[in-house]
């Protein structure tokens, strides 16, 4: 549990190859990083028009870009979208829609809704019962989970949120993966029902994490709130023209769901072969639970490719895609070279 005022330390995060080398300063260069669920096979890269590096962005350019989210996500209209420079800078904002008390997250998930809902005020628990939810004021569901890939029904959320929206609380619903998440289950087309706001990342599955966009999907009041919170310019220029062509770009998109699709049964045949589980996930990442997880992200760290390892949860590991052919071939070199000198104690699955 965190308590208001209690110091809020910075979350441990994968993707960073500065601590990569630290911790395997030996390890063959260049790292195969896995250790995020971004997607290696980035929206095609291009060249924005120079006016914008070099004026302000334009609020008609925002506009289009609310619209076109919208129409990608589903959400009932522009006015329902909020765009920020990233979902994570929202996180404490959204926290704060509601009066600080008590925060439920459920959990297994990403540490940084627990740390933004303490920054917010709230008294902030983690919980693995989602009926226990109902209790909080602040509700946090991440939708697919991250790391395991546990969906829970657009019915259950809906029900919750009508559960907190009557006694004045908030559901906050991160669907930072439902790009490649089952599209039945996301609250996008409900972003106007009271108490619920619904959060939407860019760069995962565009594989654009540097450009920094994430949307708030809400009711209009709500949105209007959070837009005046930002002010003006919240939005880069260079993000707003890869926004507005990407989440256009339907066919992309689409194709990209099928590379993606098999590319999790390739990586789910190879850990296989060597004996490794994979426990759950999504086409973006692929969740491992078993007995020797810790040693399994030691050997590969040596040689250069980099897991998802979690402090708090050691028989657990995260395995991003591969993003080419021969980090495909390094992977596979890497597992087999583990895999000879187990005893097969490592591969027995966790009870």
């Amino acid at each position: 549990m965190r308590l208001p005022g209690e110091a809020i330390a910075a979350v441990d995060h994968g993707g960073s190859l500065g601590r990569a080398r630290a911790l395997f300063p030996d390890a063959p260069e260049p790292f195969v990083d896995l250790s995020t669920g971004i997607n290696p096979h980035s929206y095609p890269l291009f060249d924005p028009p120079a006016t914008a590096f070099t004026r302000l962005p334009e609020a008609a350019r925002l506009s289009e870009l609310l619209a076109v989210a919208a129409a990608a996500y589903g959400a009932q209209s522009a006015g329902n979208v909020v765009a920020a420079p990233g979902t994570q800078i929202l996180l404490p904002r959204v926290a704060s829609l509601v009066r600080a008390g008590r925060a439920l997250v459920l959990s297994p998930t990403y540490a940084e809704h627990a740390r933004a809902a303490a920054i917010a005020g709230h008294v902030v628990s983690e919980t693995t019962d989602f009926d226990a939810l109902a209790e909080a004021d602040l509700a946090i569901v991440v939708n697919p989970n991250n790391p395991d890939g546990r969906v829970v029904s657009r019915e259950r959320l809906l029900n919750l949120a009508d559960r907190m929206k009557a006694k004045g609380g908030l559901l906050v619903v991160d669907e930072a993966f439902m790009d490649v998440g089952p599209r039945e289950a996301s609250l996008a087309a409900d972003a106007g029902h009271g108490g619920l706001v619904v959060l939407r990342s860019f760069g995962k599955f565009f594989g654009l994490a540097g450009v920094r966009l994430g949307f708030t999907l809400t009711e209009r009041a709500t949105a209007a709130q959070l837009n005046s919170q930002l002010g003006p310019w919240a939005v880069a220029g260079p993000t707003l023209e890869y926004g507005i062509r990407a989440l256009g770009d339907i066919a992309w998109q689409e194709a990209m769901r099928r590379q993606l699709t098999k590319d999790a049964a390739r990586l789910d045949a190879l850990f296989a072969g060597r004996g490794v589980p994979v426990a759950g996930g999504t086409s973006l990442f692929r969740y491992l639970d078993f007995g020797n997880a810790s040693g399994l992200f030691n050997a590969l760290g040596r040689e250069g490719i980099l897991l998802r390892h979690f402090a708090e949860r050691p028989g657990t590991l995260r395995s991003g895609l591969p993003g080419s052919e021969e980090e495909w071939q390094r992977l596979d070199a890497a597992l087999a070279g583990w895999a000879a000198k187990d005893d097969g104690s490592q591969n027995r699955i966790r009870a």
